[in-house]
């Protein structure tokens, strides 16, 4: 049985309906735990009231994504997960979306599979997995390479979100927990993927197990599109700010070849400070 956890703070809403889209699939054989990190807007109540198959573990506020989903790991191979899923709770699922996830467990047992993400307004692709070059750094977006016909089935890549995000037993028990200390809420998705990737674990997207996202609700989004101080601020030094240098200088520092650190940390730097002011 694949253990979901989802992390949530509020937005009760998208998190019912991430929730019926889950009981809307073709394959029941999973369980979920959602960590309420301190929601106020009545979160509880409603996962108690309409899911009380859900198992809610809480927060006080703090723990933000990485140690929300920390949280959920702990007590889902406490109860003998085999295998775990994240997914955020600002997304749907598609009927077939555990069917296909089982079918390819089957095939690759110890790999980290992602999902591919669509546009939950226009229902066409918007994510499908990355390959990052470090020496250059560039990022290969996968879905722009792939023809139609190849967007199926299991594709190799060097990074991948939380959203999603399948991970094995085998692959915590090697190399442990999310990042919390380093990485509390961005980019510890993608640090752990590489992580696991070092460990000698395949990383792949699973073109065949599909989820609907709001991308236009990311906090980042919002801080780009009504711009001022504080918003560029935030981008860049709040704990939840898309460009925030702290989080990508530690990932640069854990993750990138030595060789290419310099480069790629000057680099960086810039696209996220002038990336912001144009973009």
């Amino acid at each position: 049985m694949i253990h979901i956890v989802i992390p949530v703070f509020n937005r009760k809403n998208f998190t019912r309906e991430c929730l019926l889209s889950l009981k809307r699939g073709t394959n029941q054989n999973y369980s979920i735990v959602v960590v309420d990190d301190g929601s106020t807007d009545g979160t509880a109540d409603m996962l108690r009231e309409e899911f009380p198959e859900v198992k809610v573990l809480f927060g006080d506020g703090n723990l933000f994504w990485t140690a929300s989903v920390n949280m959920g790991l702990k007590y889902a191979l406490q109860h003998g997960a085999e295998y775990v899923m994240t997914l955020n709770n600002d997304l749907e699922v598609a009927e077939d979306f555990i069917e296909n996830t089982y079918k390819w467990i089957r095939q690759k047992p110890n790999a980290v599979i992602g999902a591919l993400e669509m546009d939950a307004v226009t229902r066409e692709p918007f994510c499908g997995g990355e390959i990052i070059d470090f020496k250059r750094n560039k990022v290969r977006y996968l879905l722009n390479e792939l023809p139609k016909e190849k967007q199926v089935g299991l594709h190799n890549v060097s990074q991948l979100p939380g959203r999603g995000l399948l991970i094995p037993r085998a692959v915590i028990e090697k190399i442990g927990l999310f990042d919390q200390d380093r990485f509390p809420h961005y980019v510890a998705d993608y640090d752990y993927t590489h992580t696991a990737l070092r460990n000698g674990f395949e990383l792949y997207v699973n073109y065949d197990a599909k989820l609907y996202t709001y991308p236009e609700e990311s906090g980042e989004r919002k801080n780009r599109k009504e711009k001022s101080l504080k918003n560029f601020y935030n981008h860049l030094f709040d704990i939840k700010g898309g460009g925030n240098l702290r989080d990508f200088t530690r990932f640069t520092l854990k993750n990138c070849p030595a060789p290419y650190i310099p480069y790629y940390l000057v680099n960086g730097v810039a696209r996220r400070i002038f990336g912001y002011l144009v973009h």
